[in-house]
C-alpha cells in the first residue's frame, strides 16, 4: 500500500500576532498543508483567543493552505457560519460542547465546509461511533485544551491506534488529526499509530528554524 503523506498544520496560537502576515507566509513557505486556528471562549476552556476577524485576515494572506478552524467554545452553532464566511475550509467542534452533534455536523456541511469533531483526552472513543461515518476528520486532543505549549499525554498514542481501527470499519476516508504536544520526538510514533495530520504550535513557530522543524517532523512521520 502507498504511504499517505503526513499533513503538517502549524497552530497560529503560537505565532507572532504583531506580524501575522509574516507568520502565515513562514508556514506557507515551510510547506505547511493547513493553518490551524484555535478559537477559545473562556467558558468551554480557560482561555480566550480570537474571533472570525483573525480567520478573515489569515484568508487574505494565503491561497495554498487549508484554513482549519478548531472551535473550543460553548454552543458553537452560534458562530459556525461566521467562521466559514470568514474563510474557514473546515470546522471542528467538540463533542463535549454539542448536545445535538449530528445536527451541528450537518450544518457545517450545508455551508460548504468540511466537518470535524474533537474529543478531550479523558473522553472515550465510543462517543464517536455513531457520528464517525458522517465526519471528514476527527481531532484527538493529546493535551487538555486551553493553552499552548503543554506536554503530550502518552496514552494518546493508543487512542490514535484504536481510532484508526474504528475508521477502517466505519469511514476509511476519515482524517485523524492530533493536537497537543506534537514534537520532532513523537512525530514518527503518532504517524505510525495512524495520525494523518499533526498540529504543531510551539514546535513550529518557536523553533529556531521553523522550516527545518516542519521538514523534520514531516520526514520523521
Amino acid at each position: 500500500m502507498p504511504v499517505k503523506p503526513t499533513l503538517i498544520a502549524p497552530s497560529i496560537l503560537s505565532a507572532d500576532f504583531t506580524n501575522l502576515r509574516a507568520s502565515i507566509e513562514l508556514a506557507e513557505k515551510a510547506g505547511a498543508d493547513w493553518i490551524h486556528c484555535d478559537v477559545m471562549d473562556g467558558a468551554f476552556v480557560p482561555n480566550i483567543t480570537f474571533g472570525p476577524f483573525i480567520v478573515q485576515a489569515i484568508a487574505k494572506c494565503t491561497s495554498s493552505m487549508v484554513i482549519d478552524t478548531h472551535l473550543m467554545i460553548a454552543d458553537p452553532d452560534r458562530f459556525i457560519e461566521d467562521f466559514i464566511k470568514a474563510g474557514s475550509h473546515q470546522i471542528t467542534v467538540h463533542q463535549e460542547a454539542c448536545p445535538h452533534l449530528h445536527r451541528t455536523v450537518q450544518f457545517i456541511k450545508s455551508l460548504g465546509a468540511k466537518a470535524g469533531v474533537s474529543i478531550n483526552p479523558a473522553t472515550p472513543l465510543s462517543v464517536l461511533e455513531s457520528i464517525l461515518p458522517d465526519l471528514d476528520l476527527v481531532l484527538l486532543m493529546s493535551v487538555n485544551p486551553g493553552f499552548g505549549g503543554q506536554k503530550f499525554i502518552p496514552s494518546s498514542v493508543g487512542k490514535i491506534a484504536r481510532l484508526d481501527a474504528m475508521r477502517k470499519e466505519l469511514n476509511p476516508g476519515l482524517v485523524i488529526a492530533v493536537d497537543g504536544g506534537v514534537t520532532e520526538e513523537n512525530a514518527a510514533e503518532l504517524s505510525a499509530a495512524g495520525a494523518d495530520a499533526l498540529i504543531a504550535g510551539t514546535a513550529f513557530f518557536k523553533a529556531a528554524d521553523p522550516a527545518a522543524a516542519a521538514r523534520k517532523i514531516k520526514g520523521l512521520a
